[in-house]
């Protein structure tokens, strides 16, 4: 007969632990696009106006004395739309005793919520970089012409398209020698293209520095380089932007977390963060978009 004692039913009074704390998910938390813009500031309105005046040359002056002739400069200005944006989280007060960790008084929630508006930050500016912005009265829709456009060409992100996208800002005199900060945005397929690309890292010490350290360097040809997952995708393209600080402003409507009691739910607690954003083109020559594969 078998023997039945303490050592055969011990396993009944493990006990398991359990965490006091929240995990995060992966994701990401701050706008990095944000510091590569024109800040406007607080917008009060449902937009705001980006005016631009064009450039004018001198002329030769071959008439002594003669009459004064006055020459015209282009006014033109473009309106920024401010979009609204809204989330919520409920936590029933009859769940808050059957947990051990409180996700809205230890501020979990909120944060979440942070992090989320800092996204949409990002998208925002994303968007703006490429789409279409109108004019103050609605005629006229400035769309990012072909001339600022590098098409994939069945290619990935090359060191060709950068140096394209280079020659461009310098064509248009929207680079450094014009006073300009450029930014280069790139997601995790880039950053793998310009690992691979023996041309670019066997170079210099820099390259080797990327290299090693499995990053694209911070400032690199030109270009402050920011990564960004946020790149849209569509029929296996990849859309990613270069520009000048100046080239595209933001503004911001309103940004509020609250955390308040719901008296018309059985007074659960509500966390919720609102915000308004605006972002617009301000010269289409200031931005380069670039496809790839």
């Amino acid at each position: 007969m078998a023997f039945v004692g303490a050592g055969s039913t011990i396993t009944n009074a493990f006990v398991q632990q359990w965490d006091t704390s929240v995990r995060t998910a992966a994701q990401q938390s701050e706008s990095r696009l944000m510091k590569a813009v024109t800040d406007r500031g607080i917008i009060t309105g449902d937009g705001y106006t980006i005016n631009n005046l064009g450039s004018i040359e001198l002329e030769d002056n071959v008439v002594r004395h003669g009459d004064t002739e006055w020459a015209d400069i282009d006014h033109s200005n473009r309106l920024a739309v401010m979009q609204d944006f809204y989330r919520a989280l409920p936590l029933d007060r009859n769940d808050i005793p059957k947990m051990i960790i409180n996700p809205v008084t230890g501020g979990d929630y909120m944060r979440q919520l942070m992090n989320a508006k800092n996204r949409k930050i990002d998208k925002v500016i994303y968007n703006a970089l490429g789409g279409t912005i109108n004019s103050k009265d609605g005629v006229t829709a400035n769309v990012l012409p072909a001339g600022q456009k590098i098409a994939h060409g069945s290619a990935g992100f090359t060191k060709a398209k950068i140096i394209q996208a280079r020659g461009i800002f310098r064509a248009n005199e929207a680079d450094e020698e014009a006073g300009e900060e450029l930014f280069m945005m790139y997601n995790n397929e880039a950053m793998i293209d310009i690992l691979s690309d023996t041309t670019l890292t066997t170079v210099d010490q820099l390259a080797v520095k990327m290299l090693q350290e499995g990053k694209v360097a911070q400032s690199w040809m030109g270009f402050t380089w920011i990564p960004y997952q946020g790149l849209t995708f569509t029929a296996s393209t990849y859309y990613s932007y270069a520009w000048a600080k100046s080239g595209v402003h933001l503004g911001k409507g309103y940004e509020e977390g609250n955390v308040t009691r719901r008296g018309d739910k059985k007074d659960l607690w509500q966390v919720s963060m609102g915000a308004s954003y605006g972002a617009g083109r301000q010269d289409e020559y200031k931005v380069v978009e670039i496809a790839f594969q």
